[in-house]
């Protein structure tokens, strides 16, 4: 995580509170900015060059060598697909942190990633154009219109001609089919999961 400070990037680490427990007894974080001991200023000056005082950007090297290494896997004949909700490091910068960086507890949004520790699980966006620096990617849909594109409308129809084939049987054969039908609805809706991106890096 970096921070924009005083004309450069900061690396946002985590420390104990002072004493190390807060007035509950309870063991307390603080973070810390620190100097990059690299040239992740240089390159987020590149990807965010307007970021304003303040902005944070995620730095996902990890993914980055994650895409490396599933690229070495597949080879000449193999395919690389990502699923997930992407953004880019500018348009990150220009949002608040709370809205690329989220916590989830219950279905519900958490609180603050350094608070309730192990209890509550902690997502980010992708950033795709750190992912490009490795390579760009073939493909960038979203993932309605790929399910599309691999036909997923014909199982829905092959499912509804069996949910009313055998609805009034109520058997196994008729409850799949009928989920399949309600899985595809959520799996489309471009407000909610339709809407994730499809990244594909092909031979």
């Amino acid at each position: 995580l970096a921070e924009r400070r005083d004309g450069g990037w900061c690396e946002v680490r985590v420390d104990l509170e002072p004493g190390g427990r807060g007035t509950d007894g309870g063991t307390r974080f603080v973070e810390r900015l620190v100097p990059f001991a690299d040239d992740t200023p240089d390159l987020l000056d590149r990807l965010a060059p307007g970021a304003a005082e303040g902005a944070r950007v995620p730095v996902q090297e990890p993914a980055r060598d994650w895409l490396r290494d599933a690229l070495a896997v597949a080879g000449r004949d193999g395919l690389v697909v990502v699923f997930d909700y992407v953004s880019t490091t500018a348009e990150m910068a220009a949002r608040p942190q709370e809205e690329w960086l989220r916590t989830y507890r219950g279905h519900r949004r958490g609180v603050s990633p350094l608070a309730d520790l192990g209890t509550q699980d902690i997502t980010c966006e992708v950033a795709v154009d750190q992912l490009a620096l490795v390579r760009e990617p073939d493909l960038h849909t979203t993932q309605a219109e790929w399910l599309r594109a691999h036909g997923v409308e014909g199982l829905v129809e092959d499912a509804r001609r069996t949910w009313r084939e055998r609805a009034h049987i109520g058997d196994l054969a008729a409850v799949a089919a009928r989920s399949r039908v309600t899985e595809a609805d959520a799996l489309l809706d471009p407000a909610g999961l339709g809407g994730f991106a499809v990244l594909e890096w092909r031979p």
